[in-house]
């Protein structure tokens, strides 16, 4: 059943396209020309509109996406940070206990 409808709107998609074809292929008149151009500069004009949107879409994405790398940058750095002192408090820390056991074990305390 998928393969049926499949088929048949591929039959219809180059039916389509056929008669595309042979309605530029027929223009005979120079009114049929002017309307056949008439209708492909609007097209044109769509295409660099949308064109002209996807590009700017496109740059603010770009601008997105590096303020959010650079956000990531600082957070990254920010927890090495964070990890250096908390490796740096854990050795005073330690340092501190072998300090305390060292009294506590020393004869003569």
């Amino acid at each position: 059943s998928a393969q049926i409808a499949d088929l048949q709107q591929k039959l219809l998609d180059a039916d389509n396209s056929d008669r595309a074809k042979q309605r530029w292929d027929n223009i005979a008149t120079i009114l049929e020309a002017k309307c056949a151009l008439k209708y492909l500069l609007g097209e044109l004009v769509s295409s660099k509109v949308q064109e002209s949107k996807l590009e700017s879409s496109l740059q603010q994405k770009k601008a997105s996406c590096s303020d959010i790398q650079k956000m990531l940058i600082e957070e990254q750095n920010h927890a090495a940070e964070m990890e250096a002192e908390f490796q740096n408090q854990l050795l005073l820390r330690e340092q501190q206990h072998q300090e305390k056991v060292k009294h506590v074990t020393e004869p003569g305390s």
